[in-house]
């Protein structure tokens, strides 16, 4: 990786768009450090710092810390990326939206811009929302129509230029805009997680003790590191036949090749689909100032509340991590149903011409690709379950909090992978083109 970077720099065309991204991380970074008007920042940090429930945890550590300041980038690329989720997943039930999608580039474009649209009503939706919720706290100082208007046209603004400046890293830099967006805000929480791990751990202990906490904190982090990439990078190789056709007075066909089914096939959707699912819950009990409460609501939201799993002084709300791990699974199998399609496949395959060695074309084949599909899901949400899983154990069992473990660490090694491949396609490019021009 750092060879493939370090080459990239030597290249004018590469080094001007890693600069220009450079540059709009700069600008997102300072916009995170501003905040909205008519808001007191401090009300907000009392306020996480008083909050027992962890619901707001998920997302401030997506937006980089901004939501807890409640900067005007307080909302990130959230509503974005839900919107695009939203998008894919009506493609299926609605017909107009899946022609449009098979529709080419000009399908594509109208799909962005429905998707932009969806994006600005989500921001708007949401940041009322904040606007009224927080207002009735009483942590926006003198609330009014006026206050409640100014607050929610800032954090609707804030995410769709975050929307704006992630198109533009796509079209003018490297990698895909919106995913990097959210890489630097995940990112720059990092030093603040060290160091609470080292307030928690190391400080004020032997060197000995100190020695060893600091490697038993690197080895964990690292063996995550390591699991994830394995995860983003192992896959089933399906091996395809195609049988030799006469066209003409040519023969064509008779090639073998092989269809790649990644392991993790979902990504990193199940985990934030699973997290947001228990999170949301906890958000409307705060909004409606029952987040303290006890009796069957109050053990309610300590189920679903990740503080309180693998806490040994009360098991009864670790519950909660076998519902999460349930709805991993179950997110798994659904978003990798909505996306791959073993019958279009197999249907694909016969009218080329193509069969899987020892498989008959058509429904044996459909047959086959679904229990090796189904095989694979389930490895791949194991896999997830335990890199999302860890964080949570070392938070219950030693209180240490931190936000970068499990999703954000997906998140970062899977853009960071993506977009060094994207670097070492364009440089592969160019020495094509430089080879074709000799």
């Amino acid at each position: 990786m750092f060879k493939t970077m370090i080459d990239a720099l030597k290249v004018k065309d590469i080094r001007r768009r890693l600069f220009f991204v450079f540059i709009c991380l700069v600008i997102i970074r300072v916009g995170c450090q501003i905040p909205v008007p008519g808001v007191n920042s401090s009300y907000f940090e009392e306020f996480f710092k008083n909050q027992s429930s962890g619901a707001f945890n998920f997302f401030d550590a997506f937006t980089g810390g901004s939501f807890s300041s409640m900067s005007i980038l307080a909302l990130s690329i959230t509503p974005y990326i839900t919107a695009s989720i939203i998008i894919e997943l009506l493609t299926i039930a609605i017909p107009a939206l899946e022609e449009m999608q098979r529709d080419g580039e000009d399908g594509r474009k109208k799909m962005i811009a429905i998707t932009r649209y969806l994006t600005v009503g989500l921001s708007l939706f949401e940041s009322i929302a904040m606007a009224i919720g927080f207002g009735n706290q009483g942590l926006i100082p003198g609330m009014n129509f006026a206050k409640a208007f100014t607050v929610a046209v800032c954090l609707t603004a804030g995410s769709c230029f975050l929307m704006w400046i992630g198109e533009r890293i796509t079209e003018r830099g490297v990698g895909n805009g919106i995913s990097i967006v959210l890489l630097i805000n995940i990112v720059s929480r990092v030093p603040q997680d060290l160091s609470s791990l080292y307030e928690s751990f190391i400080k004020g202990k032997t060197i000995a003790r100190g020695a060893l906490a600091a490697l038993i904190i690197a080895a964990i982090i690292i063996g995550v590191v390591v699991l994830v990439v394995i995860l983003d990078s192992a896959q089933r190789h399906i091996p395809v036949q195609y049988s030799k056709k006469t066209v003409g007075r040519r023969m064509i066909g008779g090639q073998s090749t092989h269809i790649p089914l990644k392991i993790n096939t979902a990504g990193v959707i199940p985990v934030i689909f699973a997290s947001s699912l228990l999170s949301f819950p906890g958000i409307i009990a705060t909004f409606a100032g029952k987040s303290n409460a006890g009796g069957a609501l109050g053990r309610f939201l300590g189920i679903l509340n990740e503080n309180n799993w693998f806490d040994f002084t009360r098991p009864f709300y670790s519950i909660g991590v076998l519902i999460y791990i349930a709805l991993v699974i179950f997110f798994a199998y659904f978003y990798t149903s909505i996306t791959f399609n073993p019958l279009e496949v197999a249907d694909n395959m016969k009218k080329q011409g193509g069969f899987i060695p020892g498989i008959r074309p058509g429904k044996p084949t459909t047959e086959y690709l679904t229990k090796i599909l189904n095989y694979i899901i389930f490895i791949g949400a194991i896999g997830l379950i335990i890199v999302a899983v860890i964080p949570f154990f070392f938070n219950g069992v030693f209180h240490a909090s931190v936000s970068f473990g499990g999703t954000s660490i997906i998140i970062i090694v899977g853009v960071l992978l993506e977009t060094v491949k994207q670097i070492e396609s364009m440089m592969v490019v160019r020495n094509y083109k430089g080879f074709l021009s000799e």
